[in-house]
């Protein structure tokens, strides 16, 4: 398999997610599988799978976390862009799943829902900003996360 058959496939594989929690959020297969481990699973391998291929050498050398350099040369290969992307991806996606769950709780109607889980698919922490926005202009949520 190559670099960019796995990209396309790690991308693919999360779009009827996202497709369910838009078109057929109150669905009992959308609970079965967004709001599952699925994902996390399946991504978490591919994440692993990455890391494990980074560490046997299919990785950048000098790569690390404590400045920009480090981690752009952890992008610097398909392993680490594959890596990096997947990380955004269960993410993002767990984060839509997340205000897919608390909105139906606070009774918001679904049409306001989703432009937030658009741009929390685009452009992950964007679409959680207007999620939360949205509850505290509506009225149906404090600024704090910890509430139930």
């Amino acid at each position: 398999m190559t670099y960019d058959l796995l990209f396309s496939l790690v991308n693919a594989s999360v779009m009827p997610a996202w497709a369910l929690l838009i078109f057929a959020p109150k669905w009992s297969f959308t609970d079965r599988l967004v709001h599952s481990m699925f994902y996390p699973l399946l991504l978490g391998a591919v994440y692993i799978g990455g890391m494990v291929m980074a560490a046997m050498g299919h990785g950048a050398e000098g790569g690390g976390f404590t400045s920009i350099e480090g981690v752009r040369t952890l992008f610097s290969t398909d392993v680490g862009m594959i890596i990096g992307w997947t990380h955004f991806l269960v993410f993002d996606l767990f984060v839509g799943a997340w205000e897919a769950r608390d909105a139906q709780r606070r009774g918001f109607k679904h049409w306001m829902l989703v432009p937030c889980l658009l741009l929390t698919f685009m452009l992950g922490p964007i679409g959680l900003f207007l999620y939360l926005l949205l509850r505290k202009v509506t009225d149906k949520g404090r600024w704090s996360l910890a509430e139930g």
